[in-house]
């Protein structure tokens, strides 16, 4: 089941550095397969709201989640001297949600009310130091009660010679099967049009290119740039839309979307101990919504090995072309969705971090490099409120 997702800000401390080739007893050394670093994520996500989609944009959007993710690099040096890394990240999510549940309101809990998502990827990438390059691929695979969806991706970089600047290209392919879940009352035949059985396709292809630039020993940019075509089935199968007249349709929406996003970051070092990162998106889409995003984050260094990150975002978006409340549309419309995602809104997000990095490692254990715990709160304009915590442990 869809279900909300938050993107707190991103971090990005590109420090570019020349390479050094190392002695031949060294390298030899190097070219052993090892463990670079093993990232464990956790989180707890809440939300509550009263415009549900699967009830036609009205009822309870409580929904809680609990995820988990583990990660493993490890890397070697081959004979050229190039750097490999492989990546395997296995994350799985947990949630319960109440507006799922009223797909077949009949029921007192229905089997879409929880469920766990599972998502493997493995990444692969070759790094030569000394000529600035880097190229990487990578699969994925991710599978919950009603979707499975395959990735694969590919990734290129290069740095100019004076390491002071960076171009990366990424591409991206999602293949997804959705299982075609009606509401219980349009099953079977009862739905006002005639509707697909079984599952049904929605294939994602995206381009992804930005430019990184260290301005001066204070300043950092970056300008990105994202080319997103979605096409098949884009809507959700069992999200209501009720009409005027009083009758109840299933959400239909076009079977293409093409998304532009463009973005900017700025990082600016005040001092040894202070760090202020920037950020604003402008996204618009051939449906119709247009948002703007704006963030800034605080990295204060408190001591050596302890810092904070106190952090705030504002979001706006306009309303797709096919948005109406609760029994606002009308017959003969050709699209109608009635999902709050895709309504006029706007948003704040804010909250902070604290990382610890203590020389003799988190918890008096060496290679537990650091631990960092962020709290966030979300709220919207209608009526959607959140609260995430997550906690990072890197071992390295």
């Amino acid at each position: 089941m869809k279900k909300i997702s938050l993107t707190v800000i991103g971090l990005y401390l590109g420090i570019l550095a020349a390479f050094s080739q190392p002695k031949p007893d060294s390298v030899y050394q190097s070219r052993k397969l090892k463990i670079e670093e093993i990232n464990l994520v956790s989180s707890y996500y809440h939300q509550e709201g009263d415009h549900a989609a699967v009830t036609g944009g009205i009822g309870s959007q409580k929904l809680t989640d609990i995820s988990n993710s583990l990660e493993i690099k490890l890397n070697r040096y081959d004979k050229k001297y190039r750097k490999q890394t492989w990546s395997l990240d296995l994350g799985i999510d947990h949630y319960t949600s109440a507006s799922s549940d009223k797909i077949d309101p009949k029921t007192l809990t229905s089997a879409s009310y929880a469920d766990t998502r599972v998502y493997p990827t493995l990444a692969f990438s070759r790094e030569n130091e000394k000529k600035g390059t880097e190229f990487g691929v990578g699969a994925s695979f991710s599978a919950e009660y009603d979707y499975t969806s395959i990735g694969v991706n590919g990734h290129f970089s290069k740095k100019t010679k004076n390491r002071m600047g960076e171009f990366s290209a990424k591409a991206q392919v999602y293949l997804d099967q959705i299982h075609l879940i009606y509401p219980m009352e349009l099953r079977d035949g009862a739905s006002p049009e005639k509707l697909k059985t079984g599952s049904d396709a929605r294939n994602s292809f995206s381009g992804t290119f930005s430019w990184s630039q260290i301005v001066n020993q204070r300043l950092q940019l970056m300008f990105l740039l994202d080319l997103v075509q979605q096409t098949g089935y884009l809507s959700l199968p069992f999200n209501r839309t009720y009409f005027d007249d009083g009758s109840v349709h299933v959400e239909r929406l076009p079977d293409s979307r093409f998304k532009l996003p463009l973005g900017f970051r700025a990082n600016y070092f005040v001092g040894d101990h202070l760090v202020l990162r920037g950020y604003y998106r402008y996204y618009m889409d051939n449906w119709g919504l247009k948002a703007h995003t704006a963030s800034l984050e605080t990295a204060i260094k408190v001591s050596p090995f302890f810092s904070v990150s106190p952090f705030y975002r504002y979001y706006r978006q306009t309303a797709v072309d096919y948005f109406r409340p609760y029994a606002a549309h009308k017959a003969g419309q050709d699209y109608y969705t009635s999902n709050y995602d895709l309504s006029e809104f706007n948003s704040h997000f804010f909250g902070s971090g604290i990382r610890l990095a203590p020389p003799a490692g988190v918890f008096g254990i060496k290679h537990f490099n650091s631990l960092e715990l962020r709290y966030g709160h979300y709220t919207r304009s209608n009526t959607l409120q959140s609260n995430i915590i997550s906690l990072h442990l890197k071992y390295k």
